[in-house]
């Protein structure tokens, strides 16, 4: 299908450009913008006066739940939430059930989301089988099937032979491997960040050592194997620190911090509720502030939703015994340009952190607005707001931190590939 958005305010993170031009789409291609192609004759026409146009989101991080835990989310389901979130493409982590440790399951997955049509999903590989920590899974066979790095998702590998040789297979191939920084016994069983707040709860904490210990020996041990390593959901001011301190000596390493940590705080937990029961966990009022320093310096290069659904069974339980996660994808965007307002962070360097450099992370293609890319694109409307409320989510999973809040960006349509997978008063004409 033809197709021409008209009068929107496109903005290309890539280039650092926002201008009014139209987009014309052909073939699943941008085929031109601003002036139309010769003999271009659209078969449908969008008026985009007052919206937005950005490349399709990425994100980092986000839980389908299949295979496994149909009962939490589906493909189906969590994929209409991403396209409704204005999201085009995602990386999903390997814990699954079964665990995307065989080709053949990475396979599957593959297929059945190929099917849906939707967004375009890029899974990670468990790093060792069963992600125990202990095997080492077969790292091209997992790449022929379709993954675009390796990781252990949040089961830390205690032994940190295991974790060398892991990083020697990835740099022997260049593969990726994406950790997220935890040590395995610091962390073990903590619920909440270690301090004054958990202290007076009672509950269980989760030391700063614990994300810096891990940080400290995954640069060692990068120094010694020259592995390309992507640091997942940091959490701490001491973590950024560490991170920009590597990033100066020249080390081959990314990070990302979920869009929970860029508003919440450890204090926000108040009486015990559960849905501020997320992994890993809220911080103080200084890490928040590290964290969105390091975005505007460049130490952290994106911000993913670290989507996982989970049902209501699962939160309504005391805090302790609470599943960890919440559904991030349809807040994805609104959470990011809410951070944006509060920092005056412009619009074009705000969604860099969500198309342009989690593509540069994932080494793809994607989160850029030129001519002969993939027309995955996201159309919203910068100046209205809703309301977060269970009957406005499409994701399977309801629970979030961010209920009742009223946020920015609406988004009116989602194309992926040059296709219209949602729409929410897109035609106005």
């Amino acid at each position: 299908m033809k197709i021409h958005i008209q009068g929107g305010t496109l903005i290309d993170p890539a280039a650092g450009t926002e201008q009014q031009q139209d987009v014309y789409i052909e073939a699943g291609k941008i085929a031109a913008l601003g002036a139309a192609p010769a003999g271009f004759q659209a078969d449908r026409t969008v008026d985009a006066r007052g919206l937005v146009v950005a490349p399709g989101l990425v994100d980092l991080s986000a839980r389908l739940r299949e295979p496994g835990y149909e009962h939490k989310a589906t493909l189906d389901s969590e994929m209409n939430a991403a396209l409704a979130g204005g999201v085009t493409s995602l990386v999903c982590p390997p814990d699954t059930d079964p665990v995307l440790d065989e080709a053949g399951l990475v396979e599957m997955l593959k297929h059945r989301a190929g099917k849906l049509a939707r967004a375009h999903v890029h899974p990670l590989g468990a790093l060792t089988v069963g992600l125990k920590g202990q095997v080492i899974t077969e790292m091209v066979s997992l790449t022929e099937a379709g993954c675009i790095g390796f990781t252990q998702a949040d089961a830390p590998i205690a032994d940190t032979q295991v974790l060398m040789r892991a990083l020697q297979y990835a740099s022997t191939y260049g593969y990726a491997v994406w950790l997220r920084p935890q040590d395995a016994y610091l962390s073990k069983g903590g619920v909440a960040a270690s301090g004054a707040l958990a202290s007076r709860l009672g509950l269980s904490g989760v030391p700063e050592s614990a994300e810096t210990i891990a940080l400290h020996t995954l640069f060692e041990l990068m120094r010694v194997t020259g592995a390309r390593v992507h640091v997942q959901h940091l959490s701490s001011a001491a973590g950024v620190a560490l991170v920009r301190a590597a990033k100066a000596e020249g080390l081959p390493v990314t990070c990302d911090v979920t869009a929970n940590h860029l508003h919440l705080i450890d204090m926000d937990i108040g009486y015990f509720d559960a849905q501020f029961r997320l992994d890993p966990p809220l911080r103080q009022q200084r890490d928040r502030e590290a964290i969105r320093a390091g975005l505007a310096d460049g130490t952290i290069d994106a911000i993913c939703s670290q989507h996982t659904p989970v049902d209501d069974d699962e939160k309504l339980l005391p805090f302790a015994e609470a599943t960890p996660g919440a559904t991030g994808l349809e807040l994805f965007l609104s959470l990011t340009l809410k951070w944006a307002q509060e920092a005056r962070v412009p619009l074009a360097k705000a969604l860099a952190h969500v198309t342009s450099a989690p593509a540069a992370v994932m080494q793809r293609d994607a989160g850029r607005l030129a001519v002969g890319a993939s027309a995955d694109l996201c159309v919203f409307d910068r100046h209205a707001h809703w309301r977060v409320e269970p009957r406005a989510l499409r994701s399977q999973g309801h629970n979030t931190p961010f209920l009742g809040y009223e946020l920015p960006a609406v988004v009116r349509a989602t194309l992926v590939a040059g296709r219209v997978g949602f729409e929410r008063g897109f035609d106005r004409a």
